[in-house]
């Protein structure tokens, strides 16, 4: 079954909305690292919405994909920019896992020397 996004994304909001009467500072404090690049605008809207969609991937968060999808495409990010950012969240991922394979074969190496050593 397909996800109901734009019923999720009013329901997040209304839930974030609560904890931000409970605990404003929090909320705010998000607010403040979310809009720090707007503040400065090195780079447009729709990028940032991009790049925040390659990491709501990596980071598997619905809730961010859900507000971060509506943002781009408010943006005016494409479908196909979008699936080129999520192209690079894919690499990225894979890239990660082959760093991480690396780091594998290194701990074998050294297991294997220090069990070699303990003979």
């Amino acid at each position: 079954m397909m996800m109901d996004w734009n019923g999720y994304l009013k329901d997040l909001l209304n839930t974030i909305g609560k904890l931000a009467e409970l605990s404003p500072d929090t909320v705010r404090g998000y607010r403040t690292l979310s809009d720090a690049g707007k503040k400065t605008n090195h780079l447009d809207e729709k990028t940032r919405q991009l790049i925040a969609l390659a990491v709501a991937v990596t980071t598997r968060c619905d809730g961010c994909i859900t507000v971060h999808t509506d943002a781009a495409i408010t943006a005016g990010a494409s479908k196909e920019e979008i699936a080129e950012a999520l192209g690079v969240a894919v690499a990225l991922n894979s890239g990660a896992a082959l760093v991480y394979s690396a780091r594998v074969l290194d701990a074998h190496a050294a297991k294997s020397s220090t069990v070699a050593v303990g003979v």
